[in-house]
């Protein structure tokens, strides 16, 4: 085999695996599975060990840590800075408009972080637990598993601003959420995918109470959202008060992981309007809404591939960054 044959055939094989590299790759440095095989092996049966407890006691735990990682991911990249707590130069990622009084599941972090540190000291870090708890919660709510590539560094810094702007709001119009996606490096497929996540969790009367009284800044209701469902969720939902009142956000199977996220926007009972918008705003994420609402494996497939990519959304690799102690915090040199 000549050795041009040779680069050719490494280059195929390369355009197989696309997902476990960094997109901020430096000097050379990538995630990968199998990261902590021999620093740390027993790292991912804590986790799992952590989470399952977790769940077992709280439900909606799986939800609250997979957006966790989602919204650890859309700031900075994948670098635990939304664990961090303010102090010193640093401002909280907790504190930004996505993040404040509803974002959960910081001490399932925390415990994971002090068994694993009593297993593998200074190892495993906590931008790789955060991922690692998202996937086991997925799979804990009946969803799909994946490999998570591993090999995160944290960061040293938070981002209050990136929090408040990078992050998908319930009342962004389409186009907005399809660019804070792309600014990512993900695509509308993704989009679609992981607004699937939606088919566990809850969301606060004050995320979708527009919807139920002043869509368009006219005091009318949106029309895009079926009548008697509205009627049913003004109840808890008034148009003053009851911020904090959760909802679940798919009132037919709640806590199982499935495809009836889809099923319900098709029905006009997306519960956010960036939920109900996916069919309404863009004849691209119409079609994939109604491919996976026909088919759930479908969809699972496509979700874990894309909770991968975004997985991989600017990591720290390599001497950047650090290996946090404590997730709160960073370490004290």
């Amino acid at each position: 085999m000549t050795l041009s044959m040779s680069f050719l055939m490494f280059f195929s094989i390369l355009a197989f695996v696309p997902l476990c590299f960094s997109h901020n790759a430096n000097g050379g440095y990538y995630l990968y599975p199998q990261f902590y095989e021999h620093s740390c092996p027993g790292a991912q049966e804590i986790v799992k060990s952590v989470v399952a407890k977790a769940v077992a006691k709280d439900a909606r735990m799986a939800a609250s840590l997979l957006r966790l990682h989602f919204h650890d991911c859309f700031v900075k990249g994948c670098d635990a800075s939304v664990l961090l707590d303010s102090s010193g130069t640093i401002i909280s990622e907790k504190r930004s408009n996505p993040n404040r009084d509803s974002l959960r599941g910081f001490e399932v972090i925390d415990e994971i972080k002090s068994a694993i540190e009593k297993e593998c000291p200074h190892t495993v870090s906590c931008a790789d637990i955060a991922a690692i708890a998202a996937r086991d919660s997925t799979v804990l709510a009946g969803g799909p598993s994946w490999e998570v590539p591993l090999g995160r560094r944290d960061s040293r810094g938070a981002s209050l601003s990136g929090s408040n702007n990078n992050i998908p709001a319930p009342n962004n119009t389409f186009q907005t959420i399809l660019t804070k996606f792309k600014l990512q490096g993900l695509n509308i497929v993704d989009l679609v995918a992981l607004s699937g996540s939606h088919t566990i969790g809850n969301a606060r009367c004050t995320s979708f109470r527009q919807r139920l009284y002043n869509q368009s800044g006219n005091g009318q209701p949106d029309y895009s959202l079926d009548q008697s469902y509205a009627t049913q969720l003004r109840t808890r939902c008034p148009r003053s008060g009851g911020d904090q009142n959760l909802f679940v956000l798919d009132f037919v199977t709640p806590t199982k992981f499935d495809n009836f996220y889809y099923k319900n926007i098709l029905a006009s009972k997306g519960l956010l309007s960036s939920d109900q918008v996916l069919l309404t705003k863009s004849e691209a994420s119409m079609e994939l809404v109604k491919k996976y609402a026909m088919n759930n494996e479908l969809f699972l497939e496509q979700f874990a591939k894309s909770m991968v990519k975004m997985g991989n959304i600017s990591p720290l690799t390599g001497s950047r960054g650090e290996i946090r102690n404590r997730c709160r915090t960073i370490n004290k040199y």
